[in-house]
């Protein structure tokens, strides 16, 4: 596999991941779904994950397009991506919620009260939130048009949605074997990965930019 090849695909699997946050989302997967029916729990995983799926692959394909027709820049993509994913980074260090990668309380507390959770809020925000929405089109942006590394980014995102139909479906043994701890440390060390992330697509779109010349 050619160097670039292999190195897109790293970034972007780790970007999605972090942003996506699968065992999070598992965790809270499953205090939303308490008391359910086994047989729901797997539908409602198995429908949110495609959805969300298809949410970040139209995204990918077709942000970038969206953008440019509204006048917006790759460097400015880039720098703004970089600040969003920043947060979330930031975020996942310091083991918070916001509204950029989950719910925010208002959202948790509506959903508390729905019978089916697939769409809203596990499809998105949980799994197809405002970072990884952010972070696919960034990353299809980076690829320059090359339909190689289009083809690594767009794996990289089946491949993160996979593991999290996995673990939704595993959400309860995972909840109990990490517990709290277990899971604010994960998230801390992806959270210090996906901000040496953001903070190279910022200095890459300040530099694009053509503003220090």
């Amino acid at each position: 596999m050619p160097p670039l090849l292999l190195e897109t695909a790293l970034v972007a699997f780790t970007t999605i991941f972090a942003t996506v946050g699968p065992i999070d989302v598992a965790a809270l997967y499953s205090g939303l779904t308490a008391g359910m029916v086994p047989a729901a729990r797997r539908r409602m995983a198995l429908k949110g994950t495609l959805i969300a799926t298809v949410i970040l692959l139209l995204f990918a394909l077709f942000g970038d397009t969206v953008l440019s027709y509204l006048g917006i820049t790759l460097a400015a993509l880039k720098t703004a991506g970089g600040i969003l994913l920043l947060l979330v980074g930031i975020n996942l260090v310091l083991a918070q919620s916001s509204g950029i990668s989950s719910t925010t309380a208002v959202e948790a507390e509506e959903a508390a009260h729905r019978h089916d959770i697939s769409v809203f809020p596990l499809a998105t925000p949980l799994i197809a939130g405002p970072g990884a929405m952010g972070a696919a089109v960034l990353l299809m942006g980076k690829t320059e048009g090359d339909l190689m590394l289009q083809g690594a980014v767009l794996a990289a995102i089946v491949a993160v949605m996979v593991i999290s139909l996995i673990c939704l479906l595993m959400a309860t043994q995972i909840q109990r074997v990490f517990g709290v701890t277990g899971l604010n440390v994960i998230s801390r060390i992806m959270g210090v990965l996906l901000t040496a992330l953001a903070v190279q697509f910022i200095f890459d779109g300040i530099g694009e930019s053509g503003l220090l010349r």
